[in-house]
């Protein structure tokens, strides 16, 4: 019998729904902290304060000689990349030699947050489910939205494939600044709120004819089609829980935003506007968890370069090109430190919403003109760890590291009590909590 559904057999013995993906404990622990439904983080302990993610990245990488300096530890010189976070270098640390171990250039930038291809997930024992979606299990109903996945999708492989379930499943992306504002402060009229109840009723009904149905099937199947059926069970069960999240929330009117609808002005102008956004979110405590995919959909054109951002990631060791492709990233680079220097002019009790939220920024790719996917990009801002170093760890090796060691101590201080997370060999030596 495959873990999974050993799993999943134990969970239906305690009178839970057959199709109920495995919880954690937290999960029904945070439920019953008792926190009003819809209360914000302010209404708790001033000086507890909940742990949030943050997880950027875009599909093509950074360019490697002006992103990575040559020293290590403290005292390192920033590359011209680094320039603009030179404010913030004590609020974070700098990685590199981490990936994991992963090929296949484009089509292995989606193992990013999860460790773990698409094709290679069903030799995993969860999937390839990222580290935003494997926190946001744990979130149940606290926050309206468990998590906020913000992208677009347009570009090259059809848009933001960075978060994934644990069904495997993609989750779409919140396109634009107006959609995610509308998502997270705008209450529907009384008669949107009806229409969408009676349609959640209709969606659950339809929902238990198909798990009674599928009951009567498994009992009739085969052990592979069994297993197909398992997976269907999980995709069916994520659909339940955010029926019955939708159900919880559609009565708590949304927080005041304060500020206007933002327009939707194309990817590349609308980055800051998004930051603020994923900013306001957090500060609300309408999630505690969101990722921003840059890539697809980001017009060189709108920074005044002609070619296109893939076209120019496959340089070819031309300057003109490398000039471009870092003109390029630099505007990602200027962006980040706009919205790390926002997040700590927010003050989140005892201290500031970055110190109690971890922030990720990186990529998948390594190198975008060798189609590379190891010694990936990657920073870790915030969170309460202690910061201010370049921490370099070796890319082969009985002393080698994989990325997800890093995902494991993230959830870990998100308070995920797991000790693996896809191919983690431990939690990363050297982030310390400060």
């Amino acid at each position: 019998m495959p873990h999974s559904t050993g799993r999943r057999f134990f969970l239906r013995a305690t009178g839970v729904h057959l199709a109920l993906p495995i919880l954690d404990s937290l999960t029904h622990r945070a439920l019953n902290t008792g926190l009003a439904l819809g209360a914000t983080a302010a209404t708790s302990d001033n000086k507890t304060r909940p742990v949030r993610m943050v997880c950027i990245g875009n599909a093509f990488g950074f360019y490697p000689p002006a992103f990575f300096p040559k020293q290590t530890g403290k005292q390192y010189d920033l590359p011209h990349l680094l320039k603009p976070i030179a404010p913030h270098v004590n609020d974070l640390t700098l990685l590199s030699g981490l990936d994991h171990g992963v090929k296949g250039g484009h089509f292995a930038v989606h193992s990013y947050l999860s460790g773990v291809r698409s094709v290679d997930a069903k030799g995993m024992p969860e999937g390839n489910i990222t580290v935003d979606q494997r926190a946001a299990e744990t979130i149940g109903g606290i926050t309206r939205f468990p998590s906020l996945t913000v992208g677009s999708e347009d570009g090259l492989h059809g848009g933001c494939m960075m978060s994934w379930n644990r069904s495997g499943t993609r989750i779409p992306p919140i396109q634009g600044p107006r959609e995610l504002f509308r998502r997270l402060f705008i209450n529907e009229s009384e008669a949107e709120r009806a229409q969408a109840q009676d349609r959640i009723r209709l969606q659950g009904s339809i929902l238990d004819a198909v798990n009674k149905d599928a009951k009567v099937l498994g009992s009739k199947l085969g052990k592979r089609d069994q297993e197909k059926l398992d997976e269907y069970f999980t995709s069916v069960r994520e659909v339940e829980k955010n029926l019955e999240l939708r159900k919880r929330w559609s009565e708590v009117p949304k927080p005041t935003a304060g500020m206007k609808e933002p327009e939707n002005k194309g990817l590349v102008p609308d980055i800051p506007a998004l930051y603020d956004l994923i900013a306001l979110a957090l500060q609300t405590d309408s999630t505690r968890i969101a990722t921003l995919e840059i890539a697809g959909g980001f017009a060189a054109a709108a920074l005044g370069i002609r070619k296109d951002y893939h076209a120019l990631s496959h340089h070819g060791q031309v300057q003109e090109a490398i000039d471009q492709l870092v003109k390029l990233e630099m505007y990602q680079m200027e962006q980040f430190a706009r919205f790390l220097t926002k997040m700590k002019s927010i003050e989140d009790g005892d201290g500031t919403l970055l110190k109690h939220t971890m922030v990720l920024f990186g990529s998948g790719m390594g190198n975008g003109n060798s189609h590379t996917n190891d010694n990936l990009p990657i920073i870790v801002a915030g969170g309460g760890f202690r910061h201010g170093e370049h921490k370099a760890f070796p890319n082969t090796g009985l002393n080698r590291q994989p990325l997800s060691n890093l995902f494991l101590t993230m959830l870990n201080r998100f308070g995920v009590e797991v000790n693996r997370f896809a191919l983690s060999t431990g939690t990363l030596r050297g982030l310390d909590l400060a």
